[in-house]
């Protein structure tokens, strides 16, 4: 048998009563195509009680077809990036019921009972436990996929296995070649074209893009989810889910705390602009910022715990060795957020965030306040000494005009 891409709703439940347990024999069940579906097919199965979803990858990207091929091995990748992730955070993550390596589909739990937080953080919503939430997520997952934790084979045999050079191409294009050149792949608003083009000739800019560029094809540090924005998380007020890590490889442990720091500045610079009373919208954004602290303060709390509690390597123990690093990640951290807030404005994939704003210029006002805060986090990054030195030099720059 040979992979067969799923032809109808039959195909479907077949798959899922053959690899979960969740439906009786003569339960009916239904199916619905979910998700943008940009890249993959995504099902989610129905029974009276009870729901799963399925996930399948076609040889190509699904938008274009075949002119684009991209490795169906993208799916194995995400499955067990899942499931490692599952190993340290079994809360923040879908549980995995099936891979199967001949049809490139996972069988997964279904977290409908979570909403999608750039819809969350477009709507306002204040939700307590997000910043905390991911700063353990990225602690954990980064820590014990590196060199701190694993020994030099383990280490070796991880990078192995996360080899995933389509992905990490069409990563190092659109973050870090597109927006800086009048590439064909960028959307720019017609408004924003001479900021856009001032960029272009940033030669400081891009010196400093190129310095984040190259420790991302380099820099084997910690398996990376390598798509953490918004778009990926799920949340309510009492829990939350990162889905679709197909993007993971082994890299700069700085581009996932970077990329999903980068969504909450795209949502700052949004709400100055998106629909309803000024005083909430600044107390959101105040939120937000209070919310990067709580996550990167969370994050590097517990890191240095397991660097202390669980680093085998006596010369990696050191407590000054801690603090030069997490400093080194910040700073890594604040670049790579300010290419993500960049690639969102000027390249190819913008957000809802920004995008949702109704009026042409008011949209732009938001778009060139986020190239604003993007080139100041990748400028400036080594200049500030905490995250709440960085917050308070975003409130000056938002609140002091």
């Amino acid at each position: 048998m040979s992979f067969k891409q799923f032809s109808s709703d039959t195909d479907v439940i077949a798959f899922a009563r053959q690899h979960s347990d969740l439906f009786s024999a003569d339960e009916p069940l239904k199916v619905a195509e979910i998700g943008d579906g940009n890249i993959n097919f995504v099902y989610r199965v129905s029974g009276a009680t009870t729901s799963l979803i399925i996930k399948q990858a076609l040889p190509y990207i699904r938008i274009i077809g075949e002119g684009w091929p991209l490795s169906q091995d993208r799916i194995r990748i995400e499955a067990e990036a899942l499931q490692l992730e599952a190993k340290y955070c079994p809360d923040l993550v879908p549980k995995v019921y099936h891979y199967d390596a001949e049809q490139c589909a996972i069988v997964m739990e279904d977290i409908s009972a979570f909403g999608n937080l750039r819809m969350a953080m477009v709507q306002r919503q204040k939700l307590p436990l997000l910043g905390e939430h991911l700063g353990r997520f990225l602690a954990d997952t980064l820590f014990y996929t590196s060199d701190l934790y694993l020994d030099g084979h383990a280490k070796k045999a991880l990078v192995q296995r996360f080899i995933n050079p389509d992905l990490c191409k069409i990563s190092e294009e659109l973050f870090f070649w597109d927006p800086y050149c009048d590439h064909e792949r960028n959307s720019i608003n017609e408004h924003l074209r001479a900021d856009a083009e001032a960029l272009w000739q940033d030669e400081t800019l891009k010196l400093e893009v190129a310095r984040l560029k190259i420790k991302f094809l380099n820099q084997a540090e910690s398996l990376l989810h390598g798509d953490l924005h918004s778009g990926s998380v799920f949340v309510n007020e009492s829990g939350t889910k990162i889905i679709d890590p197909e993007f993971a490889y082994v890299g700069p442990a700085g581009f996932d705390i970077g990329s999903i720091i980068g969504n909450y500045v795209l949502n700052i610079a949004g709400q100055s602009n998106l629909p309803g009373d000024q005083a909430e919208r600044q107390d959101y954004q105040q939120w937000l910022l209070a919310d990067m602290n709580t996550l990167w303060n969370t994050f590097s709390r517990c890191y240095r715990q397991h660097m202390q509690a669980e680093t085998q390597d006596p010369s990696l123990r050191q407590a000054a060795y801690a603090e030069w690093y997490l400093a080194e990640l910040l700073a890594d951290s604040l670049g790579y957020a300010g290419t993500e807030v960049i690639r969102r404005t000027i390249g190819l994939a913008h957000v809802l965030d920004i995008e949702s704003i109704e009026d042409a210029q008011q949209r732009t006002e938001s778009e060139r306040l986020a190239l604003t805060l993007g080139q100041l986090l990748i400028k400036e990054r080594a200049s500030f000494s905490s995250i709440e030195a960085l917050t308070a030099k975003l409130t000056k720059q938002l609140f002091c005009h």
